[in-house]
């Protein structure tokens, strides 16, 4: 059974959920996601500070995404030659007077291992060590040859939330794995 429109937004409701994106991912459809979280915070008042964390959160969970997913829509226009859109869903939602936002998409085995490994490593950081942490890295090399970033999105991540960050894998196929991450921002 299918369920209405009134019924996906009381259910969404229900679930803190402000926002949710699912699908393709590209420069121009991020801008106007910027855009409309922007207005989201200025909308719930936000302190400077912490609609700072949750912008910069997304900005760097959708460029995660952007660059890491292993599922890419293909479109082909007119006579040009075929476009690769990465594909992941992003939610944003409050409660009690916190942000959330969780992401998905899919990533190779490889990948779902050095993302485990560094978000267990991550949790187990206290806030100053973490301080450190994200010194050190600044000055080394990413150890990761699918990496097309410096690796230190993770960090930015763990230094804006509250808790813990969250995370599941489910298995997709032989190949790849569902990575979801969930945050509790400051």
């Amino acid at each position: 059974m299918a369920l209405n429109l009134k019924q996906y937004s009381e259910m969404l409701k229900e679930n803190s959920v402000q926002v949710v994106y699912s699908g393709p991912i590209w420069s121009n459809g991020i801008a106007s996601m910027a855009d409309m979280l922007i207005k989201r915070l200025e909308y719930d008042d936000m302190p400077f500070r912490a609609s700072q964390a949750v912008f910069s959160v997304f900005v760097e969970q959708i460029n995660n995404m952007m660059m890491y997913t292993a599922e890419k829509e293909v479109r082909a226009e007119g006579n040009s030659d075929p476009k690769e859109m990465p594909m992941g869903i992003f939610v944003l939602g409050i409660k009690e007077n916190n942000y959330f936002i969780q992401t998905g998409n899919l990533v190779s085995n490889a990948n779902a291992e050095i993302l485990k490994s560094r978000i267990d490593h991550l949790n187990s950081l206290d806030k100053e060590s973490l301080r450190k942490y994200h010194k050190t890295k600044v000055r080394e090399e990413d150890n990761n040859k699918d990496s097309k970033g410096a690796g230190l999105g993770l960090i930015v991540l763990a230094r804006q939330t509250r808790s813990p960050m969250k995370y599941e894998f489910v298995r997709h196929d032989d190949e790849h794995q569902y990575f979801s991450l969930y945050l509790d921002i400051r």
